[in-house]
């Protein structure tokens, strides 16, 4: 029963779970870091490198443990020989 709106009904109300969306969005941005730095043929220790960074800077962003801001992106794409606009049409015309 749903007393607020006065009636009773045996059918459950099922809403779409918008957490579920960002989740699955999210899953598509760590797999296409991944994918991205396969096509390059670069292992995660060889991306790091031409950032100067630790490997686990490379781990950390594809795993989703760490998130990257503009600036890192617009390196990572850099050393991965692609743009971030290329990079933003990928992840927006791949959509799971």
């Amino acid at each position: 029963m749903y007393p607020i709106l006065g009636y009773q009904s045996s059918h459950p109300i099922i809403l779409p779970n918008p957490m579920s969306k960002r989740g699955d969005r999210r899953k598509h941005l760590l797999d296409l870091f991944r994918q991205i730095r396969a096509e390059a043929g670069l292992r995660q220790v060889d991306l790091a490198k031409k950032l100067r960074r630790p490997q686990s800077f490379v781990s950390k962003y594809e795993s989703g443990e760490r998130r990257l801001d503009l600036l890192e992106l617009q390196q990572v794409c850099t050393a991965l020989h692609i743009s971030v606009t290329e990079f933003v049409k990928r992840f927006e015309g791949e959509e799971p």
